[in-house]
């Protein structure tokens, strides 16, 4: 489940500032007198066509073995043609801010799912339409804006649009997505971006440029596709964007095709390992993201756990990425919350609300405000939602109650959003569509009413 300088800072950074070098694993501090000088930010623009040799890290032990490891700065992974890259050229104040007082300006979002994170289509810009839905038009996001919608998360996947060896995404592809950025932003809309269905689907060797996976053998091939996809992300959304823009590293990193996909073992070592490739992977990001300069060293970025689940993230083994000051300001943890699972999801589970069922979220709400918002981390819920199970009043009554908790501890909620929404038979599994993209109107207006009145 929205990163840089404004002019002001801008002019004092020129000057004088402290540039943090970041590694994939550990951080040296150097003071440099001129950004220009800044290695990071010179990696960042010339990682493509540099032949310096990558050196290798011993290897280490954790908590289960580990494999070889390479001690390679996320920058000097970069390697993707430029010239074929959009470049973002505007020029717009950021008015930074704590991170726990912008998420409470989100207030509520919603989710355009099912449409750039499509995997169809191959390298076509008609993969944004490959899972059912309509191409995206100004007017769905202006019918939203209309409808209290403060926030919208744009889930994208990258890796079918890949164009070369190096990792270049197609310059349509990433034309397209700024274009509906750009809409929502203009409508006043904070808006989350993000890299989507890109985890591989199987646990097994991955080739390269095939996207990320969370285990030892692909931690390399991962780190190369991710630091990449978001150099050029990062290249692209800059200093034309102010802090409406937030970017958020992973969509449900998790181990595919395995007993452990969906649930986090604290015991397992397969887990263990998991989340300690999932932690140097969101380092590495971060580090690419900040050394794009600009308005992107000070953007909000939001970072999930395995599975992007809220259990994963209380886990001691879940440790969010360390900014180049250390600060905790301009971080969100994201975690997805279609709690209960046997109301909110599961087919067929359970259909009626109730005292049991709130429990269950409100004492979620409270563990996350307990374990991160107290101690100085935002948390946003990216995903949420409750199938329709033709059981409208109790999802209604959920509605009410899953955003006024949510509001208490000022953590907005985003919408899933699939498009999926008639249900036939007793089949439920996934039916998340609430709001009709052709008319602009919603499936369900009794939902939105109820979330727009428990945000006001």
């Amino acid at each position: 489940m929205k990163i840089f300088f404004n002019k002001g800072i801008w002019l004092i950074a020129s000057v004088i500032f402290m540039v943090v070098a970041f590694s994939s694993c550990k951080k040296n501090n150097t003071v440099k007198t001129n950004e220009a000088q800044n290695p990071m930010a010179q990696a960042f623009m010339k990682a493509q066509t540099t032949d310096k040799p990558k050196e290798k890290a011993e290897s280490k032990k954790e908590e289960a073995p580990a494999a070889e490891e390479t001690n390679i700065p996320a920058v000097e992974r970069i390697k993707f043609n430029r010239d074929n890259a959009v470049v973002d050229n505007g020029n717009k104040p950021f008015n930074e801010r704590k991170a726990i007082d912008i998420v409470r300006d989100m207030t509520t979002g919603w989710n355009l799912g099912n449409t750039f994170d499509a995997t169809g289509g191959g390298k076509s810009l008609e993969s944004e339409v490959s899972w059912g839905q309509p191409k995206t038009t100004k007017a769905m996001i202006d019918g939203l804006a209309a409808s209290g919608i403060k926030t919208i998360r744009i889930p994208v996947s990258w890796g079918h649009h890949i164009m070369d060896s190096n990792y270049t995404i197609q310059n349509a592809w990433m034309k397209r997505v700024k274009e509906v950025v750009d809409w929502a932003i203009e409508d006043g809309m904070y808006v989350v971006i993000n890299i989507h269905h890109d985890n591989y689907g199987k646990n097994a060797k991955m080739p390269a440029r095939e996207g990320f996976y969370p285990t030892d053998e692909n931690y390399e091939n991962s780190a190369d596709f991710v630091c990449n996809i978001w150099a050029q992300i990062a290249l692209a959304f800059n200093n034309g964007y102010d802090e409406h823009l937030v970017f958020e590293v992973l969509n449900e990193p998790r181990l595919i095709g395995t007993s452990e996909e969906w649930y986090y073992n604290a015991t397992s070592p397969k887990s263990i390992r998991a989340m300690a490739n999932l932690n140097k992977l969101t380092q590495n990001i971060l580090d690419v993201i900040r050394a794009s300069g600009g308005n992107n060293k000070k953007r909000l970025v939001a970072v999930p756990s395995l599975q992007a689940s809220p259990e994963s993230a209380l886990a001691r083994t879940f440790k969010m990425p360390e900014d180049y000051d250390g600060s905790k300001d301009r971080l969100i943890v994201s975690v997805h919350m279609y709690t209960p699972y046997n109301f909110a999801m599961e087919s067929p589970g359970i259909t009626k609300y109730s005292d049991s069922v709130k429990k269950e979220f409100t004492s979620m709400f409270k563990k996350l405000n307990d374990h991160f918002i107290a101690n100085g981390y935002a948390v946003y819920i990216g995903e949420y939602g409750a199938t329709n199970k033709n059981n409208l009043e109790d999802r209604i009554a959920w509605f009410h109650d899953f955003i006024k908790e949510s509001r208490v501890y000022g953590m907005p909620c985003f919408l899933w959003d699939n498009g999926v929404w008639e249900v036939e038979g007793s089949e439920y599994s996934e039916h998340y569509g609430y709001y009709n993209r052709r008319t602009q109107k919603w499936y369900f207006p009794e939902i939105i009413k109820a979330i727009n009145e428990e945000i006001k």
